[in-house]
C-alpha cells in the first residue's frame, strides 16, 4: 500500500500504517503491512476508518485474530475512532504483494 503525502488525510493514513506494523501474522510471524495484506485505509468525515484488506487464503484459521488485531490498532491509536475492516480476496493475496521487508523476513 502506497500513501500519496498529497491526499487527504495522508498523515492520518501514515499514522495508520504505524500502527499496523504491530499487527503480526501468528502464522507467519510477519506484520500485516509487510506482507501485503493491507489494500487500503479511508478515513470518514463521520470519526471512522475503513480498511480494506485481505488474508494470505479465504480460509485463513487465524484470520478472526488478525482482523480484530487490525481493528484494535487502529481504534487504539485514534481513541474515538471506529474501525470497519472489510475483507476482500480480490485480488487474491500473493508472494508478490509482499514488501522487500516481508520477503526478507519470510527468506523468499
Amino acid at each position: 500500500m502506497i500513501i500519496s503525502l498529497t491526499e487527504p488525510y495522508s498523515n492520518e493514513k501514515l499514522k495508520a500504517q504505524q500502527a499496523l506494523y504491530n499487527v503480526i501474522d501468528p502464522e507467519l510471524f510477519v506484520n500485516v503491512v509487510d506482507l501485503g495484506l493491507i489494500y487500503e485505509i479511508a478515513f470518514g468525515d463521520d470519526d471512522s476508518i475503513s480498511v480494506t484488506m485481505t488474508l494470505s487464503t479465504p480460509h485463513c484459521p487465524m484470520g478472526e485474530a488478525i482482523t480484530n488485531g487490525v481493528k484494535n490498532a487502529l481504534e487504539m491509536t485514534f481513541p474515538g475512532k471506529k474501525a470497519d475492516i472489510n475483507l476482500t480476496f480480490d485480488p487474491p493475496w500473493s508472494f508478490e504483494m509482499l514488501t522487500e521487508e516481508g520477503r526478507a523476513q519470510l527468506g523468499v
